[in-house]
């Protein structure tokens, strides 16, 4: 991968970018790629905060992440869960459903442990390890009030239990929600947040990494803000085209070759795309060639309505009575 452009770029960028991911080792065999080019592309020096379980964890991370290429380039600290306890009793003291939902699935810390690490006007940049940045590219700027989400199709908002427990206590959900990357600021209204939890179920909650989903539309529609370009920062549609395609034997680098992945700012890479990555990046599908260092307007936040929910709720029950998710389930 090219170095030249990261390389000149982050010299002279004066402004640290203050970004976190939680990692597990587990997820290295594509994270290694799509840090690699977090880190050589970014043209903007990152302060990288990653957040793992363990202190095996931990110590397996910092040992693997100097092998990864552009590491030098910017700044980079790794934490286990318990080098944020003592923050954790002091910023959510009193917070107990907040306190539960950090020890829930570990995807769930990624709306918390950001929090404890932040001061007050500092932006969080939440990414997920199974991101792609194919050029030099800049991160949109970070609104003073209000959050960034991606946009993605149909809609990640699951277990439906949960859903309709947020529908039917007038909790409002935005609609196409995607939880590969996050912008928003510190503070956060930290009791809200511990309602909101509690709301949904806590400390009951099902251990389900997509509950982390529900709770982005739920402050997505508390703070405002909008989407991420789509067409630039583009979200992994498991469509039923595609469905079919895998069925029928075609390969995942084949499928990515028509997504025409060289020219977006950001490709998140969900669900059984992100194992496709690294054969991929062989063939020349994800070397972009241009920067992607323009701010693009975002759209607004629009709410999932009870109605559609129902609808959504009664096309997915009806596709699995007839055997469509078991014939098409990922390989």
């Amino acid at each position: 991968m090219r170095t030249t452009f990261s390389e000149q770029a982050a010299k002279h960028s004066a402004k640290l970018r203050y970004a976190f991911m939680v990692l597990s080792p587990r997820s290295l065999p594509y994270a290694r790629l799509a840090l690699t080019s977090l880190f050589l592309n970014s043209i903007e020096k990152l302060h990288l905060s990653l957040i793992t379980d363990s202190v095996e964890d931990k110590k397996i991370l910092t040992e693997e992440i100097h092998r990864i290429e552009g590491t030098d380039l910017h700044q980079i600290q790794i934490y286990d869960f318990a080098d944020l306890n003592n923050r954790e009793d002091e910023l959510f003291r009193g917070l107990d459903r907040l306190r539960d939902f950090r020890r829930g699935h570990p995807c769930w810390r990624k709306i918390t442990d950001p929090l404890l690490l932040s001061s007050d006007g500092q932006e969080m940049i939440l990414l997920d390890p199974d991101l792609y940045f194919p050029n030099p590219f800049r991160f949109e700027t970070t609104p003073e009030a209000g959050l960034l989400l991606m946009w993605q199709k149909p809609s990640c908002l699951f277990p439906p239990e949960v859903v309709q427990i947020a529908i039917d206590a007038k909790i409002s959900l935005a609609h196409h929600v995607d939880i590969g990357v996050a912008h928003w600021r510190f503070p956060v209204d930290l009791e809200w947040l511990d309602w909101l939890i509690g709301q949904l179920g806590s400390p009951h909650l099902p251990r389900s990494m997509h509950v982390e989903a529900i709770v982005w539309a739920a402050l997505a529609m508390r703070m405002g803000g909008g989407h991420l370009d789509p067409r630039h920062w583009l979200c992994w549609h498991r469509s039923q085209y595609k469905r079919v395609l895998r069925k029928a034997g075609v390969s995942g680098t084949f499928i990515l070759s028509r997504e025409k992945l060289s020219t977006v700012k950001c490709f998140h890479a969900g669900g059984e795309a992100k194992w496709w990555l690294p054969e991929a990046q062989k063939l020349g599908l994800l070397n972009g060639s241009r920067e992607a260092t323009q701010s693009f307007k975002f759209s607004p936040f629009i709410e999932l309505t009870p109605a559609e929910f129902k609808i959504m709720q009664r096309n997915r029950n009806w596709l699995r009575k007839l055997g469509y998710y078991t014939l098409f389930q990922p390989g």
